[in-house]
């Protein structure tokens, strides 16, 4: 880590409660991120494409005994 970071304001463990209890963060593209500015916009747009083609129930994994 570099000298020259400050962190004399920061609070540790300040999201790890919230990071803990499950995240689904995806990151999003710089052209893609230029045309969803917001979570809501990425959210509206997800929401039609699921509604135009819903998701197909996944098949059951295999594991080897």
């Amino acid at each position: 880590m570099r000298a020259e970071y400050d962190f004399t304001g920061g609070v540790r463990g300040k999201y790890a409660k919230r990071y803990a209890s499950g995240t689904n963060i995806v990151m999003l593209e710089p052209d893609v991120a230029d045309a969803f500015p917001t979570a809501r916009a990425v959210n509206a747009a997800l929401r039609k494409v699921l509604r135009s083609d819903p998701p197909r129930p996944r098949r059951a994994s295999r594991r080897s005994a």
